[in-house]
């Protein structure tokens, strides 16, 4: 039997409502697909950074890298400098592990109303590839005088060809295990040296690629196509800060920001990859027993087809969706169901394949 060792970093907020379901439906995959999971739990973020002065132990790195993958909730208190949870563990790991592959699938799930009008399942349905490790947000800059008149400023977007390269192979291999098509979405108009270079990069990576039908799109016209016609789309490659944003928007599109996974990954399993919703801490509605799971769980699918357990993966996608078919859904889809009652029905349905 294959067993996997998972680190399960709970963070912040809902961090800790969100990860025990998801662990939960997890387990109910490796008893059904024999394998085994082995699970540690952490207590690291904002609020361990309240107690200790940093957002992990000194050693966290080290101790995160002996697992197989990394399961994390999410992090940010409303009391803790909001600069801070990026520059001290999620950037922190993304870098260390060289998780320079951020994936992020918009799918509408069946039961769900879309906020588009007249869009449907068929519609909404690709994936995100963000360059993880590059491009804005390197934190590379410098505040000089910022209390005087002349007080300026800077952050310098750091753009490599390795870097561009070995995340646009990746977004052409997944396209020829979808529909063989790649959109680069780019703001080469306007930041004439990054993004050119970016495009240049791009562009000589696609010729390698001759079935995979290649386009490039501003990100202003992107934004705009998303809310459109959603449906043009497939792999979509694009920069770490744009990426940022359009999965938030690609989330909205689906619903629901608390639907969204994604996986922060080393695609060459040198190192350990991370994979957690796309939604903040949600300190509001944290203790409530509200938070939708769905994202995390689908997070945990993720985690699963990265380590090859493919069908177990495509099991608690299939359960995610009879669950939403069915009717049950949190507050802000509209509907009543708790945590973990959502998690609950997930794991039933599981048992029914």
């Amino acid at each position: 039997m294959k067993k996997y060792t998972i680190a399960a970093v709970h963070g912040d907020g809902i961090g800790s409502e969100i990860i025990p379901p998801g662990i939960a439906v997890l387990q109910k995959a490796a008893d059904q697909f024999d394998f085994a999971l082995e699970v540690d739990e952490f207590d690291w973020g904002a609020g361990y950074y309240k107690k200790h002065g940093d957002f992990m132990p000194d050693d966290g790195l080290e101790r995160l890298g002996r697992y197989d993958a990394i399961y994390f909730g999410a992090v940010g208190l409303p009391d803790v400098d909001d600069t801070l949870p990026a520059m001290m563990y999620t950037f922190k790991v993304r870098t260390h592990f060289k998780q320079y592959v951020n994936l992020r699938p918009v799918q509408l799930l069946p039961g769900i109303a879309s906020p588009l009008r007249n869009k449907g399942l068929d519609d909404i349905d690709f994936v995100i590839i963000r360059e993880n490790n590059e491009g804005e947000f390197v934190q590379n800059g410098k505040i000089i005088h910022p209390d005087e008149p002349h007080g300026l400023a800077t952050d310098t977007s750091v753009f490599t060809r390795k870097g561009i390269e070995q995340v646009a192979h990746y977004a052409f291999r997944l396209a020829r295990k979808r529909n063989n098509k790649v959109t680069n979405v780019t703001k080469s108009n306007t930041l004439i040296n990054t993004l050119a270079y970016w495009d240049r990069v791009i562009a000589e990576v696609a010729a390698q690629y001759s079935d995979v039908e290649y386009n490039q799109m501003y990100v202003d016209n992107a934004s705009a196509t998303f809310v459109l016609r959603p449906e043009v789309f497939d792999v979509i490659l694009t920069t770490n800060m744009i990426g940022d944003i359009l999965s938030d928007l690609g989330g909205s599109i689906m619903g629901s920001l608390g639907l969204g996974p994604s996986g922060n990954i080393n695609p060459e399993k040198d190192y350990p990859s991370m994979f957690e919703p796309i939604h903040g801490s949600a300190p509001d509605i944290a203790g409530q027993n509200v938070a939708n799971p769905i994202g995390t769980i689908w997070s945990g699918a993720l985690m699963l087809d990265h380590l090859g357990e493919e069908k177990a993966a495509n099991a608690i996608v299939k359960a995610i969706q009879q669950t939403t078919r069915s009717g049950i859904k949190t507050g802000d889809l509209g509907g009543s169901a708790k945590t973990n009652e959502v998690a609950e029905q997930i794991i039933k349905n599981m048992d029914q394949q």
